[in-house]
């Protein structure tokens, strides 16, 4: 037998505080930083030498080509199999064996879903094989098919709380990819873009597949057979309940693929996917158990997650809008500040808000909600996939790449308002939760800063005297943010203190 056929001890606190909101958002934190972060620098060179449509095929066509894929394939399986019921302090051979079960299924599901897409776009585009764009859209589906291939090692580390394997595979595979597309950009010239795209998107797959496995085969002495858990005459011996959950959760995410895809092309939207990840982590591993204070736990770390994606969104809302042109112009120059790109940054700012509160109640809602209560969810989501719609088709007409944005605004008010009407039913029996605590003192300040800058861009930016005026815009700017941030910290020095107390956690 393995070491795998014995317990198999998690990253957790020692104080046994399993589902820490703050430690479990330290590292997501982290990895998307890393992740985000080394692309977001190497894009600020990369767009320099790329014409717009070849940046538009790297930053939206391909990424929405791959996103779609291994957003259907996966995703109902990762929130599902958070639920399960895995001890955290030691995980036998058993409970392994039932969720890398469950977790395989995500591989011929995102094969099938691969193929299809490959199929769609040769179709829609007319491609032949021997187009250059249509091998990219090849090379970018083996690239899924490589991620696809550690999902179910993904998901057994996620759920043991290896929270640290994620930080440094992601940041490996960000690198490699960054790393394979300059020296293909520099040193081969005359390769199509496509393929250049592609192939890096193909490096970040290997080194997913190659890391997971890696460390699941030489570190944690696991043999092959304990991770593809499957007996002849055993096929179909698996959690029926979890399985049934994926599904539910894998049908909701081809409802929720129109509704959000829209705005992920956006890449404002990825500064709180770690807050919605780690509150949907937090969330379920505190419904999971049976602790008779299991509604006064949830309802505290309901409120602390909500809070905290306020402050975020109320900082966007009060500098973003007035900072928008500032930060494209510095980082892609007057070509793309002049356009739509600024405008349509300076309305997301206003729909950041939103967008925080939405993604923490329905993870939140996902976390906690029956078998009954999701597949009412999936219904709402196909309302609101229609309204959604018909909004695109009047607003976009109207007002251009805004309409997209205020559609988008919105759709999420109506799904905060759906999640917000559940979670009142959920805690209506107790007093553990109220939506009034989860607004941050101190947000009077941060609007009057935003109102302030504001005024400061249409008195002191001059954009053909950019550099001097952009100075003095800057020191009023940072003035105001220093003094909302002293008043808010003041205010609310204890929970940011357990937010940022990361000392007290033992890795």
């Amino acid at each position: 037998m393995s070491k795998a056929s014995s317990t198999v001890p998690s990253e957790t606190p020692k104080d046994g505080d399993r589902a820490n909101l703050s430690r479990t958002l330290k590292y997501l934190l982290a990895t998307q930083f890393l992740s985000r972060g080394i692309p977001f620098i190497f894009n600020s060179w990369i767009v320099r030498h790329l014409t717009q449509e070849d940046y538009a095929v790297y930053a939206v066509q391909f990424h929405l080509f791959v996103t779609c894929i291994l957003f259907l394939s996966r995703e109902g399986f990762r929130r599902a199999c958070m639920r399960a019921d895995i001890k955290f302090e030691g995980a036998s051979a058993k409970d392994n064996a039932a969720l890398l079960k469950v977790a395989w299924m995500s591989f011929p599901l995102g094969v099938v879903i691969t193929i299809a897409g490959c199929v769609f776009v040769f179709w829609w585009q007319g491609l032949q094989h021997s187009d250059p764009y249509a091998q990219a859209i090849l090379i970018n589906g083996f690239a899924c098919i490589l991620e696809l291939l550690a999902e179910p090692l993904y998901i057994l580390s996620q759920t043991l709380f290896l929270l640290k394997l994620r930080l440094v595979v992601e940041t490996l595979a960000t690198f490699s990819r960054c790393v394979t597309m300059y020296i293909l950009i520099v040193n081969l010239t005359n390769m199509e873009k496509g393929i250049v795209f592609a192939l890096s998107q193909a490096a970040y797959g290997a080194c997913i597949f190659l890391g997971y496995w890696s460390y699941f085969l030489l570190f944690r002495a696991y043999r092959s057979s304990d991770l593809i858990p499957f007996r002849l005459g055993h096929m179909m011996n698996f959690d029926k309940q979890l399985s049934n959950m994926c599904m539910l959760f894998t049908l909701q995410s081809f409802r929720k693929l129109i509704l959000q895809e829209g705005e992920k092309i956006v890449l404002v939207w990825l500064v709180f996917l770690p807050f919605e990840e780690s509150s949907y982590s937090t969330f379920a591993r505190s419904a999971s158990g049976q602790s008779p204070n299991k509604s006064k736990n949830l309802g505290r770390r309901l409120t602390e997650a909500m809070k905290l994606v306020l402050l975020i969104g109320l900082l966007f809302l009060a500098f973003g809008p007035s900072y928008s042109y500032c930060l494209i112009r510095l980082l892609y120059g007057q070509k793309w500040s002049d356009g739509e790109a600024s405008t349509a940054l300076r309305y997301y700012c206003l729909y950041i808000i939103v967008l925080a509160m939405n993604g923490t109640s329905e993870a939140f809602l996902h976390a906690v909600a029956t078998e009954n209560q999701l597949k009412r969810s999936n219904n709402s989501l196909l309302v609101f996939s229609l309204i959604y719609v018909a909004l695109n088709v009047l607003l976009i007409r109207s007002v251009g790449a805004i309409g997209l944005i205020l559609a988008n605004s919105l759709n999420m008010i109506l799904r905060i308002i759906y999640s917000a009407i559940f979670i009142k039913h959920f805690f209506q029996e107790s007093s553990s939760f109220s939506f009034c605590s989860c607004l941050p003192s101190g947000w009077t300040i941060l609007l009057l800063s935003g109102v302030a800058t504001l005024i400061s861009e249409k008195v002191f930016l001059d954009r053909e005297n950019f550099w001097s005026s952009f100075f003095i815009h800057f020191c009023i700017g940072f003035a105001f943010f220093c003094t909302s941030a002293f008043v808010i910290y003041r205010r609310e020095r204890p929970f940011i203190n357990k937010i940022i107390r990361f000392r007290d956690h033992s890795d």
